[in-house]
């Protein structure tokens, strides 16, 4: 079993920046998919960004391209992500998600494909 814990959510003006951290409770596989995904009110979860932990391959979804970063750090068992350049449409609740269950770069879109999800950290972003 794998616990996910994200911080580093709070409030911001548009243009700001914040970096999320998700720090697993045990190592992360070696070859595994984590990722980022994120929910407005009244709005369905929507993947953000994945990374394969085996490769560094990354994926992203439209909207944050060339503003958020997704990144790891293997000794340290956390999973980052970078927003810059925020937008008040980024506001949400922010998920960590991992799984070994399926190729990456096939399923990290898909919020049925992880099976360890964190908490959530909130994001506010102000116009």
């Amino acid at each position: 079993q794998v616990q996910l814990v994200e911080s580093g959510g709070g409030s911001v003006q548009a243009g700001g920046s914040l970096r999320l951290s998700c720090v697993a409770s045990r190592s992360t596989y070696s070859s595994s998919c984590m990722g980022w995904f994120r929910q407005a009110p009244g709005k369905e979860r929507e993947e953000v960004a994945s990374i394969y932990t085996g490769g560094g391959s990354t994926y992203y979804v439209d909207s944050v391209k060339g503003r958020f970063t997704i990144s790891q750090d293997n000794a340290k068992n956390t999973l980052y992500l970078q927003m810059n350049s925020l937008k008040p449409e980024d506001t949400a609740m922010y998920y960590c998600a991992a799984h070994s269950r399926a190729y990456c770069y096939t399923s990290w879109s898909k919020s049925s494909a992880y099976n360890y999800w964190g908490q959530g950290t909130q994001v506010t972003v102000s116009s």
